[in-house]
């Protein structure tokens, strides 16, 4: 293929409004994603678009480029204040993200461009007042954008853009009445973007409600050769060795930046976090189990840089048995969504993915280390395979050689110069046992429900004192053993490794010096009588005589 036809569109060759080319440079985008190549000029040009890429593609960004541009055009020509952009989403943290990304596209727009976020379930009459200056871009679930409307809060006779993230989701698990009546209130005719990280039977559903002649996207969501930052390595091991190993990388400090741990249950999810916790690792756990909120939060400080290390428990085999789970009551498929909808989460500037376990399919593979290497950045992929995991790796090998690049290379690892790490891992996680782990879990349910009701008012108050709730901290359970295992001895460094250690145990060394308080200079004792001159040192002032 000439070298031309390879050439990517960039932003500021797209037509786009120059505040939002400017916005985009302060966010560190380098280039289009090729969702985002493909679907911006379809999108300004007014197409509707049915979208399908995977997680990480960039898919909600580029349809929020396209819709602010929509939004200062409107102003420019003199128009109204109408509600111009709806953008529906399957839950309250993918919302809040896609909030985000509007607010952050507009920011050098002066403040024309107005997003409200109506996910938050608050009573109607709270968002009433800011509804009802119709701002240009309303974000919300289908449920609660529904209430508003019929509630008289929101106007939507003027919109022009209609948005669907994550489309597969919000269409699935519960939320089909709503999506219906809601589209009964909108004007019959309005440009319509859908995007889904998978095509199954509701999104083509909801594809014949709202898209007329769409422009269909295919970007293939098992990919793996369109990311050239990502490195993937694996390590074929069982099940004492991938925890051996793990501890090794994190007390040997071969792990550098934000690092997202995928386990396949959550009770394991708990135990790799305990078991971190035994060497002194700060880890969290994003738990299906805990509130909204709380979940929120997690991201939210991951993505501040609060803490480095996130144990999530991987939810994306849940598609497989959607089939089965809408036998069940729709109150119960909703609640399950919620937590699926996680999957479009933005988890940002992530270096590292570990796949403790590995995934149970190719497409939740490639959800998972779609999670790094995006925006132009690298990232690593630590792939841990064991025998019971092996046919599912050789599926994801064998797409990759189909592809024909970015295969998996051998974790270099000698698994004989870490026998040290091998008996401290045993240890750590023989303490581990079911009603630990049972315990752990209660006990984060528990507080996490304190926090979030009972601290719900203060907290909104006094946002900083929102940084005492960290969720990284160690779990306290009855039967853990919290050993020194925190303490690497120098005996058990493979010999490779031991000067590293000792320039960085000097480092360390030299920061807890500087970082400790400079001791109080202790009173000064003066004597009580005045006037009194001070006595003389006998050997300073003895003075000599000769006969």
């Amino acid at each position: 293929m000439p070298p031309d036809e390879e050439r990517i569109i960039q932003f500021h060759e797209m037509g786009l409004d120059e505040r939002i080319v400017k916005a985009i440079a302060r966010l560190g985008w380098k280039q289009p994603t090729p969702i985002q190549e493909q679907a911006i000029p379809f999108a300004l040009k007014g197409k509707d678009i049915l979208a399908r890429a995977r997680t990480g593609s960039g898919k909600t960004a580029g349809f929020a480029v396209p819709a602010i541009q929509k939004v200062l055009e409107a102003k420019a020509q003199g128009s109204s204040q109408n509600v111009t952009v709806l953008v529906l989403a399957p839950s309250k943290e993918l919302c809040k993200q896609i909030c985000r990304h509007f607010v952050a596209l507009g920011q050098c727009c002066g403040g024309l461009v107005q997003v409200v976020d109506v996910a938050e379930h608050v009573q109607l009459s709270v968002l009433r007042p800011q509804l009802l200056e119709k701002p240009d871009v309303v974000v919300g679930t289908p449920s609660r954008i529904l209430a508003h409307i019929k509630a008289g809060n929101l106007d939507v006779s003027s919109l022009k853009i209609l948005m669907v993230d994550e489309a597969d989701l919000v269409f699935t698990f519960g939320q089909e009445k709503d999506t219906e009546q809601l589209l009964k209130q909108l004007p019959p005719i309005y440009q319509a973007i859908v995007s889904s990280a998978t095509l199954n039977e509701d999104v083509l559903s909801l594809k014949r409600l709202v898209l007329h002649n769409p422009i269909t996207l295919r970007l293939d969501e098992n990919s793996l050769t369109d990311n050239e930052g990502l490195t993937q390595y694996v390590v074929k091991c069982e099940e004492l060795d991938k925890h051996a190993i793990l501890a090794a990388l994190f007390q040997l400090k071969l792990i550098k930046g934000k690092t997202l741990i995928f386990l396949n249950s959550v009770d394991r999810g708990y135990r790799t976090k305990l078991f971190l916790d035994q060497f002194a690792v700060r880890s969290c756990v994003l738990n299906s189990e805990l509130p909204l909120s709380s979940r929120q939060v997690v991201i939210d400080r991951f993505n501040e840089g609060r803490y480095d290390v996130i144990v999530v428990t991987d939810d994306s085999n849940l598609e497989a048995s959607q089939k089965s789970k809408k036998k069940k009551g729709s109150k119960q498929r909703q609640n399950e969504g919620e937590f699926a909808a996680s999957r479009g989460l933005d988890f940002q500037f992530v270096s590292n993915v570990i796949n403790l376990e590995f995934p149970p399919s190719v497409e939740a593979y490639v959800h998972r280390v779609g999670r790094t290497a995006r925006a132009g950045n690298k990232g690593t992929a630590l792939n841990f395979v064991s025998v019971r995991e092996m046919p599912i790796y050789k599926e994801v090998e064998a797409r990759m050689i189909a592809e024909k690049k970015n295969m998996f290379k051998p974790y270099r690892f000698k698994i004989d110069e870490i026998e040290g790490f091998k008996y401290r891992a045993q240890t750590a996680l023989n303490s581990l046992q079911k009603k630990v782990i049972r315990d752990a879990r209660l006990r984060d349910i528990k507080e996490e429900m304190l926090n979030s009701e009972k601290l719900k008012t203060f907290f909104e108050s006094n946002p900083r004192e929102t940084s005492l709730l960290r969720h990284d901290r160690a779990l306290r359970t009855k039967g853990a053993k919290h050993t020194s295992l925190k303490h690497v001895p120098e005996y058990i460094v493979p010999p490779t490794l031991q000067r590293i250690m000792q320039i960085t145990n000097r480092k360390r060394s030299c920061v807890e010096e500087t970082e400790q308080p400079e001791a109080e200079p202790r009173p000064v004792k003066r004597s009580r009588s005045k006037g009194k001159t001070k006595r003389k040192d006998p050997l300073k002032s003895f003075t000599f005589r000769s006969k």
